[in-house]
């Protein structure tokens, strides 16, 4: 029986399609074990190339050899060592063009109210403050007074501490020197109280606001960071205590440094 158009539609792709298919994924994996290299500051000679891939020297030279075409990889004229290439240089470079805070967290931000039914922030350091640049309500839940735009103090918001335990000391001193006036009764108001806390957070992964910046809500961060791996915000769900137990805080942190991280990885980070 001879085959019909519908036939050749839904019929698999070519053998010549799916090797060149295969030949891709297989050049990329040439290309991620370099990048992966790279970061050490380490060039590959073929040798290693093919024993880390488990190819053939003759497979990685072809495999290679578009890349190189391509500048994303460079061969070394007197070594034969490989390294990236400037073309992937300009790949990042253009990506990092389009990236924004904001825009790269709005989904994990949807998705952490979703999850967790609290009210979400976004927010970038501006030492002694912090801005809140994004905010996500629960419209069930009671709706917490923060503004897009409004400013915070650093050392008794979670985003704030979320972002200071990692941030250089000349900024932690410039948010003590500014002064840690107590807006509850359970703010933390002392450079050594604030600094062991910085310490905590860095150790746990996240911060925790308990109702030192509003007496009834407690509130849970955690940083995002860019391509340096520098600290350019932080992330947090809000609730009032009755939704947010102190149980609740050991379950939801974990969550909110996930998400954070997602975020920081959008944004280029390494960590």
């Amino acid at each position: 029986m001879t085959s019909t158009a519908a036939d050749n539609r839904t019929a698999d792709p070519r053998p010549s399609d799916r090797n060149q298919s295969a030949s891709l994924r297989r050049a990329l994996a040439v290309l991620e074990h370099v990048r992966d290299h790279a970061t050490a500051g380490t060039d590959l000679s073929l040798t290693a190339l093919a024993d880390g891939l488990e190819m053939s020297k003759s497979t990685v030279l072809r495999l290679a050899a578009p890349l190189v075409d391509a500048q994303l990889l460079a061969r070394d004229r007197d070594t034969g060592h490989y390294r990236l290439g400037p073309g992937a240089l300009q790949l990042g470079q253009a990506y990092l063009a389009t990236l924004d805070l904001r825009t790269a967290a709005s989904e994990e931000a949807h998705q952490l109210m979703r999850e967790v039914g609290g009210t979400v922030h976004l927010c970038v350091p501006d030492a002694p403050y912090v801005v809140y640049v994004d905010k996500v309500e629960n419209e069930t839940a009671v709706r917490m007074a923060s503004r897009i735009g409004s400013r915070a103090p650093m050392y008794c918001t979670a985003v704030g501490k979320a972002m200071l335990a990692w941030m250089p000391e000349e900024v932690f001193a410039a948010v003590v020197a500014n002064g840690l006036p107590a807006i509850t009764g359970r703010t933390l108001t002392s450079a050594a109280a604030l600094g062991a806390e910085l310490t905590r957070i860095r150790t746990r992964g996240y911060a925790v606001d308990d109702r030192e910046n509003e007496p009834e809500v407690r509130c849970i961060a955690a940083p995002v960071f860019d391509h340096n791996n520098t600290v350019i915000g932080a992330i947090s769900t809000s609730a009032l205590t009755s939704r947010i137990t102190a149980a609740r805080v050991r379950e939801l942190g974990p969550v909110v440094a996930a998400t954070a991280a997602r975020v920081s990885r959008t944004m280029g980070s390494t960590r």
